[in-house]
């Protein structure tokens, strides 16, 4: 004997801890390369390499003391944070740096031990509040995701627990730890800036675009509200979303039919089922159960299959395999007359199932009085929903399809033996039902003895009538002569919500846009299905969490920018300097909102939180932007520069291009601290959630970066202009550059270039257009199918000679008694599985040819087999059907 486990939860724990914890270690590293590639100096990096473990060793002190976990999510705040952990120590080393730089160009020579404690000292103060703030505004803007409730205040609740504490530790580290190490470890000979490569590099690169932007600042932001509106191209195109899947690596199976399956059925499907699951290559284990388990926590009835299929590790997949490409294979491969098809994971459907009562990503309730028309309704909505795209399977739970076995006493019957109906039920209770007759002692333990019919005596109708009823006198009657037995159809079971009755349809889809599924589903429905008076219907699933969370968020994202605009405020006390500070949080957005969109992602909660948390990396961002010229102004402002315009350029281009290095290291560190989630495989525990937090946040921080680099000098400049004792411009620029204008040559070559482009674009979609309506619309000579419908032939011809599974493209034809095409009007083809309680449905899309009484039918056919198909028409010749039966090959 061995022990075989069919689903082990652990290996999944084990395999996401081991994700997050190999992304922080990568991620350390990258923040190191990054100190010691700009710094140029391995005993100033170490100051930030010692901070980091610190603060993120300090960090689960707290989580130890509130119970906080180390999972996914908790130690994903972490791996959010490490980049902006560190930005605080990156800026007062590099500030240092500078400082004890001028030190040698002013006084030509090393500083001595207390000159270099005083200068680095007098660089960490200069720096050291408004980095402070900028942490702070990065754990504080946090706070608002505890106002999340349900799934995804259950979800992210660690995850935010986690980043405030580790920034809440690295901003203490900033102020207390840091300064120390910089007096330790700042030593030696110091790489002047010009020296570093990097630098060099950086500094030539950026004093053109900054010139260029000064010169002509009004173009410059113009350019800059271009983006801001184009931006919008994106985000439109964004579905949306509840969750990412969290890939748990194990695939639940939850086919469902129509009730009255017998135990014999269920088992035979299931063992049917079960092998051609284990067919796929990718499978190590296939465990399937039908009905319910021996405890009052699993009411599955005995139509719902629970199939968990353990795959194996993806390097052991087949070349080219994915997550989706298995799901859509395993899809069209197992199929089961009568059966609609539902694809999960463990966890994600026992939380769904707990929380919404839904075994399937979507479903609708249908509500009305009467669980008769309930069913019809949902019926109908199965069947529309099937044709929708990216349907994967559609099923209406039938609210009055459940077999039952009534028994109905005669009174009179039994009085005659002198029995009364609680004499005849208690019968029927012990000797079918079974009941409890003793219990037996066995030491300190109890178990009750229950006694009933052998199972061939009461396994159908007939064994049934001859159980023996007792009589007062003594005599032996079989029961069939007292009660009437016979099935009764009634509801299964009777769902209820806010004290009405309800039925459920259950709906998985292929796409992970759910609410541009549901918005095109309504639509079908609405145009297709007429409710009768008190009934109506709602989405439900993860489309009724998205909605939830939507209405938080539409509170909890200003309630973000609030609150960082009051830290700024504290920090800068002016008003102007906290809108400029601001404006990287729409910088920042056209890179988030255009990531996204290349990446194919949809706007989730897990988005929204990495966009919460940009708010903070940009309101950072921004200070450091914003301090740098704050100190070439006062420095200018002292010495008595700061007279004209050409002063103030002067020290722009001064805080702006000589003080790049510290920007790029913030934004470096930040960067590259995110990278490593990204290259995580898409089929690493926990990658799928993570990715959607970073997305936004790596191109936010990209787009905020290059923009805050140009536009700050510019909003600067109009800002501090008005405090010049002259402000009148040396050279009135004109608006937009003449670099970029054409001459008059160049002009009309770019025009015919234009035009000629155009012409090639009209010609080719004007031919598509043209054979869409002109090609030849004869697919085959021969119909494979003739009907007759009133006095008209109806005749179907497809290319391959029949339908088949798959996609079909069919060529209808309408013919008179002679033979002539004739035009009906508007024309419908569906086809339905010829088998009681068949679910499947297959609905063509028919477009009309350019031949009057002949038109093209697209269907797409799940399965083989033999359906029921019915043609319609409604038009020049009336209104009429008919139905036939076809085989699908």
């Amino acid at each position: 004997m061995r022990i075989v486990p069919t689903y082990d939860r652990s290996d999944l724990i084990k395999r996401a801890i081991a994700t997050l914890r190999e992304k922080l270690i990568e991620e350390s590293i990258v923040v190191a390369l990054v100190c010691v590639v700009f710094l140029w100096h391995v005993r100033s990096s170490l100051v930030a390499i010692i901070t980091l473990p610190i603060a993120i060793i300090l960090s689960f002190i707290p989580m130890w003391w509130m119970n906080v976990t180390s999972n996914i999510m908790s130690l994903g705040g972490i791996a959010i944070a490490i980049g902006a952990m560190v930005d605080s120590a990156i800026i007062m080393i590099e500030n240092a740096h500078k400082a004890l730089e001028h030190f040698r160009e002013e006084h030509g020579r090393e500083p001595s031990g207390l000159e270099r404690a005083s200068v680095i000292v007098a660089a960490a103060k200069s720096v050291g509040r408004p980095l402070f703030f900028a942490l702070l505004v990065i754990t504080v803007s946090f706070i608002p995701v505890f106002s999340l409730t349900a799934q995804e205040g259950r979800l992210f609740r660690p995850l935010a627990f986690t980043k405030t504490f580790s920034m809440f530790f690295a901003s203490f580290l900033g102020v207390t730890l840091v300064p120390v190490l910089m007096l330790l470890l700042i030593r030696g000979k110091i790489t002047p800036e010009k020296d570093n490569p990097v630098n060099r590099f950086l500094i030539s690169g950026y004093q053109p675009f900054v010139n260029f932007v000064l010169r002509y600042r009004w173009f410059t932001l113009a350019c800059a509200a271009l983006l801001l509106l184009i931006t919008i191209f994106p985000f439109k195109r964004l579905g949306s979303e509840f969750m990412p899947p969290l890939n748990e690596g194990t695939l639940l199976y939850m086919p469902t039919a129509v009730p009255g399956m017998s135990i014999t059925e269920a088992t035979k499907i299931l063992q049917i089922q079960d092998r051609q699951l284990k067919k796929i290559p990718e499978a190590l284990t296939v465990f399937g159960k039908a009905g319910q388990a021996d405890t009052p926590t699993d009411p599955a009835p005995l139509s719902m299959f629970e199939t968990i299929v353990a795959l194996k590790p993806p390097n052991e997949w087949r070349r080219g395999m994915t997550w989706e490409k298995l799901l859509a294979e395993v899809n069209a491969n197992i199929k089961t007359p009568g059966m609609a098809n539902i694809f999960w994971m463990p966890i994600q459907t026992r939380t769904e199932m707990l929380t919404t009562g839904f075994r399937s990503v979507l479903g609708v309730k249908v509500f009305g009085p009467d669980l008769g028309e309930i069913q019809k309704l949902a019926v109908q909505i199965e069947r529309e929903l099937a044709d929708v795209p990216n349907t994967r399977s559609a099923f209406a739970e039938r609210t009055v399809g459940g077999y039952f076995l009534d028994f109905d006493v005669n009174r009179e019957a039994a009085a005659r033996y002198g029995l009364k109906v609680g004499d005849v039920n208690d019968i029927i209770e012990s000797a079918i039902g079974g009941k409890n007759i003793t219990t037996t002692v066995e030491g300190r333990e109890r178990y009750p003895v229950s006694a009933r019919y052998a199972r061939d005596f009461r396994q159908d109708i007939d064994s049934l009538k001859r159980v023996l009823v007792p009589t007062p006198t003594g005599a032996q009657v079989p029961i069939e002569l007292l009660a009437d037995i016979r099935y009764k159809t009634g509801p299964p079971e009777v769902r209820s919500e806010d004290g009405k009755p309800v039925g459920f349809v259950f709906v998985d889809i292929t796409s992970s846009d759910i609410d541009g599924y549901v918005r095109a589903a309504s639509q079908r429905i609405a145009q297709t299905i007429q409710f009768p008076a008190g009934y109506y219907i709602q989405w439900a699933g993860q489309f009724q969490y998205l909605q939830e969370a939507l209405q938080r968020l539409k509170i909890v994202v200003p309630f973000t920018l609030l609150i960082i605009f009051l830290l700024i405020y504290i920090s800068t006390r002016s008003v102007i300097r906290t809108l400029i500070v601001l404006l990287s949080v729409p910088f920042s957005l056209i890179g988030a909102f255009w990531l996204l969109w290349l990446l194919g992602y949809n706007m989730s909660v897990a988005v929204w939180v990495g966009l919460i948390a940009l708010a903070g990396i940009d309101a950072e961002t921004g200070v450091v932007m914003l301090l740098y010229l704050d100190h070439a102004w006062e420095k200018f402002r002292d010495a008595g520069r700061m007279n004209n315009m050409k002063d103030l350029h002067d020290a722009v281009i001064e805080g702006a291009v000589s003080r790049v290095r510290p920007k790029i290291m913030a934004v470096s560190a930040i960067l590259f601290g995110l990278l490593p989630i990204m290259w995580s495989p898409a089929m690493q525990a926990g990658a799928d959630v993570m990715k959607r937090i970073a997305t936004p946040m790596i191109g936010g921080v990209v787009s905020s970066a290059i923009l805050n680099l140009l536009i700050y000098p510019v909003i600067y400049v109009i800002w501090r202009r008005r405090e010049l004792p002259d402000k009148a411009e040396e050279e009135t620029a004109p608006f937009i550059p003449p670099q970029i204008v054409p001459s008059r040559q160049n002009r009309q070559r770019v025009f015919k270039w234009i035009t000629l482009i155009v012409a090639m674009i009209a010609i080719f979609y004007g031919g598509k257009c043209a054979w869409q309506k002109l090609r030849p619309t004869q697919i085959s000579n021969a119909p494979f199918l003739t009907q007759n419908v009133n006095d008209l032939t109806v005749n179907f011809i497809a290319r391959e000679g029949a339908l088949r599974q798959g996609n079909n493209e069919v060529l209808i034809e309408f013919r008179d008694r002679n033979g002539q095409l004739v035009d009906v009007g508007n024309v419908k083809f569906d086809m339905d599985m010829k088998m009681p309680g068949m679910q499947m449905h297959s609905g063509s899309t028919i477009e009309r040819t350019n031949t009057p009484g002949r038109y093209r039918a697209k269907i797409k056919i799940d399965m083989s087999g033999d359906w029921q198909a019915k043609i319609s028409f409604e038009g020049p010749r009336g209104k009429s059907e008919r139905s036939f039966s076809l085989t699908v090959k």
